[in-house]
């Protein structure tokens, strides 16, 4: 099983992993994944899982701190950039997908027990709206809490204190990278909850705030296409600056892996 590493270790737990730069990423299913969360809450086990896109890694590193934080995660997959980069590198596709989008509410579906969930995140209307949906989605968990994500840092002890007087099993923070694993990771000592999970926009698409790519454009993996034709302004700079950058730190890695093998 995963288990997340003391600081400077990477969390491997002998799991199949695929490297992408100093980042180690899980090869795991579906099936495996959600299994993994339930292990982790049946025994009450530090679980924090953040997913990984090509924003995501190339955000990592242009910043250390954040370089070094996802380092003491558990790191999951998500898009056709990180998929091809495993390609690229270790010659291997990811044998899923595990966007957060589609993974927590296949966690809330197949974890086979109930929990009690708290979500923080997103703006007010839609961190209320995500309750509503997994209330009304899935009634063998309980919503004991959520907040918006919208707090000074001379409230996090506050916060933190209010989360924990839930008694939560999972914690779903929907913040953004990197703001929502800075908030995992920094706040671990004072959270008493096995599980956390950096989920993005996903109170977002479970609130309607935001409309999902059709299953055949996600299944083509073009939801990034068509999350920028949805929001040009706000991703012009991930996506079509962001993606040749990504691919110009791939070669990297792959060509500087040859040469020290060489």
């Amino acid at each position: 099983m995963l288990a997340n590493g003391k600081q400077g270790e990477t969390p491997t737990g002998g799991a199949d992993m695929a490297r992408i730069g100093p980042f180690a990423i899980a090869r795991l299913n579906l099936r495996d994944a959600v299994s993994l969360v339930r292990t982790s809450v049946q025994q009450r086990e530090q679980l924090d899982i953040a997913i990984c896109n090509a924003h995501t890694v190339l955000t990592a590193l242009d910043n250390p701190d954040y370089a070094n934080t996802l380092q003491k995660m558990t790191l999951l997959n998500d898009g056709i950039g990180i998929n091809l980069a495993s390609r690229l590198l270790d010659g291997r596709p990811f044998p899923a997908n595990l966007n957060g989008t589609d993974l927590v509410p296949n966690i809330l579906a197949g974890v086979g027990i109930p929990m009690r969930i708290y979500l923080l995140g997103a703006r007010e209307e839609q961190v209320r709206g995500a309750k509503q949906h997994i209330e009304a989605r899935y009634p063998d968990h309980q919503v004991v809490g959520c907040r918006d994500g919208f707090f000074r840092e001379e409230d996090v002890a506050g916060l933190c204190a209010e989360i924990n007087a839930t008694r939560p099993d999972l914690l779903l923070v929907a913040m953004g990278n990197p703001r929502q694993e800075f908030f995992i990771a920094r706040n671990r000592a004072q959270l008493n909850v096995p599980v956390a999970v950096g989920v993005g926009a996903l109170f977002d698409f479970m609130s309607g705030a935001v409309v999902r790519a059709p299953a055949f454009v996600r299944k083509a993996g073009l939801e990034w296409l068509f999350r920028l034709l949805q929001e040009p302004r706000r991703l012009f700079h991930r996506y079509v600056i962001g993606i040749p950058r990504f691919l110009f730190a791939v070669a990297r890695f792959k060509y500087g892996r040859s040469e020290k093998s060489a």
